[in-house]
């Protein structure tokens, strides 16, 4: 399968070493999209790839599928003209709080049979929620986030501080960068109006926390997820950049697990 990024930062790179320098069987990495094709030349020769600017000759190039590694606004700009010629997987779900967006992609996806793809990123637990929700029987889910107090305040703080606490909806609103896993887990289950979310900055930790809880007909449950920042850049979650890939291994694989 061949894969146009759109993006050359932090998780393009895991990407290109992950598949394209390790010679990953079934995938290959050919176009990427990027705003500046000097700044980014050097990734030509390096991983045997072919630089576009244009969006449409980027399309127009031999790739099945695009993936979104860049951030809200390359999604909310381009996708809709991407998925009118290829399926594509998104890491910068936080665009699609933006119902007005949402609903066009939903329609653009139908009228050309094309699929989006939404990883998990840096939290897990997605399939339990759709399969509980299947007959409409959960009642509840929230999200607490904690993360460093310097990633999300300026001020100096001794104690663990809760700097939202409200929907998904608002919190995606007043943190645009922070809140991404809001947004996925609410498409997975409630929507993005019931989905309960409280943001914690908390000076005694160094690495981000995500505990989901869900009730239903279905029982219980509580997810933990502590993530390590992905190497090349400490303010990615390492397991986000994972998701992508994964997301990409399985749709070659004929025996499917979960979902």
């Amino acid at each position: 399968m061949n894969i146009g990024l759109i993006g050359a930062g932090a998780i393009a790179h895991f990407l290109l070493k992950e598949i394209n320098q390790k010679h990953h069987e079934d995938l290959q990495i050919t176009s990427i999209l990027v705003r500046n094709k000097e700044k980014y030349q050097l990734l030509e020769p390096k991983f045997g790839v072919k630089l576009f600017t244009d969006l449409n000759a980027f399309l127009d190039s031999e790739i099945d599928i695009v993936v979104e590694a860049a951030n809200i606004h390359a999604v909310k700009t381009l996708l809709p003209s991407v998925i009118k010629k290829k399926d594509a997987v998104l890491i910068s779900i936080g665009a699609l709080a933006d119902e007005a967006l949402l609903t066009e992609i939903s329609i653009l996806v139908n009228k050309y049979k094309h699929s989006v793809y939404l990883p998990s990123g840096a939290i897990g637990g997605l399939d339990l929620l759709q399969n509980a929700h299947a007959l409409g029987t959960v009642s509840s889910v929230s999200l607490t986030t904690r993360k460093p107090a310097g990633s999300l305040i300026e001020e100096a703080i001794d104690e663990a501080k809760v700097v939202f606490e409200g929907k998904a909806i608002e919190a995606i609103k007043q943190f645009p960068k922070n809140m991404n896993v809001s947004i996925v887990l609410s498409l997975a289950g409630l929507g993005i109006e019931k989905t309960t979310v409280s943001l914690v900055a908390d000076p005694h930790i160094e690495k981000n926390i995500h505990q989901v809880d869900i009730t239903g007909d279905f029982g219980e449950a509580t997810f933990t997820i502590t993530n390590n920042p992905l190497p090349e850049n400490p303010k990615t979650s390492y397991l986000a950049a994972m998701s992508i890939l994964g997301t990409l291994q399985r749709m070659n694989g004929k025996l499917r697990v979960g979902g």
